[in-house]
């Protein structure tokens, strides 16, 4: 296995991730029934948020803490919400890469869910 390097790499590792989520009902609800996703122009924008954060060089400009404290005023996003996210999140990097990047990606991850569920 390599580090994650790319954008494909990013879209990749998002498209394996939704699949963990979207099979999972005890989370699965909040992408299709409250979020009302549609997952191939989502999975870009999470590609675009990714690639800021990794690579500095990504295109997201949304404010990701509104969206998800929106989405808590439809549902409320729970602690067991969050630790199912990042277990699927770190499962999911762990099977496809390994290196310093992808361990970032896994501490940034923790660091933005944890603002999250302060601020919620």
């Amino acid at each position: 296995m390599r580090d994650i390097q790319t954008r494909e790499d990013l879209h990749l590792l998002m498209s394996e991730f939704y699949l963990k989520l979207l099979a999972d009902s005890k989370i699965s609800f909040i992408f299709i029934k409250v979020a009302k996703i549609d997952l191939a122009p989502h999975l870009l924008e999470l590609v675009d948020f990714w690639e800021q954060i990794l690579f500095d060089t990504g295109n997201y400009r949304k404010n990701v803490l509104q969206i998800h404290m929106d989405l808590n005023q439809k549902t409320k996003l729970s602690e067991e919400h969050f630790a199912i996210w990042l277990n699927y999140f770190n499962i999911t990097i762990d099977e496809n890469f390994v290196g310093q990047v992808a361990e970032n990606m896994k501490t940034r991850a923790l660091s933005i869910a944890t603002v999250m569920r302060i601020k919620m």
